[in-house]
């Protein structure tokens, strides 16, 4: 099975380190971004290809996770986030999955219960991808025939 590939963003290296260790050391392929626009640079350069799942802080100066989360689904609609925060609020909350967060944690969490909105965010993302291509697969066979009739 395929590492699922995590892209964790938050603007305090004190948190971003050990949080790297604890889930590399749980099967996951970790990167790190200190901001919101360090995270869309990341996703620009790399591709959607190269993260599954967006763990993303909400309290972040300069752009916040919010602001971050609705640009990084424009672009990269089928990446799955999860926004992680020690400042939440019910509105937060709601203004982070109306935008398509996946889901939504508090700081601290626990790291199994992370591990496993990761991992089912992972699935979800998969899931979709492997549906678009059955599509493709669908339209190219059909245009196929199309041209032999």
């Amino acid at each position: 099975m395929i590492q699922t590939r995590v892209l964790l963003v938050d603007d305090e290296a004190a948190f971003l380190e050990p949080m790297t260790k604890r889930l590399t050391r749980r099967g996951l392929s970790v990167e790190n971004a200190l901001s919101g626009n360090q995270c869309l640079d990341f996703l620009a350069q790399r591709g959607d290809q190269a993260t599954d799942v967006v763990i993303l802080d909400v309290k972040m100066p300069g752009m916040d996770g919010i602001e971050t989360l609705r640009a990084l689904k424009r672009d990269h609609p089928l990446i799955e986030v999860v926004l992680l925060t020690a400042h939440g609020t019910v509105e937060s909350a709601i203004e982070g999955m109306k935008w398509g967060a996946f889901d939504y944690l508090m700081k601290p969490c626990d790291i199994e219960e992370l591990v496993d909105k990761v991992e089912e965010a992972c699935r979800k993302k998969r899931n979709h991808e492997r549906k678009i291509l059955e599509a493709k697969a669908t339209a190219a066979a059909i245009k196929g025939s199309d041209r032999q009739a």
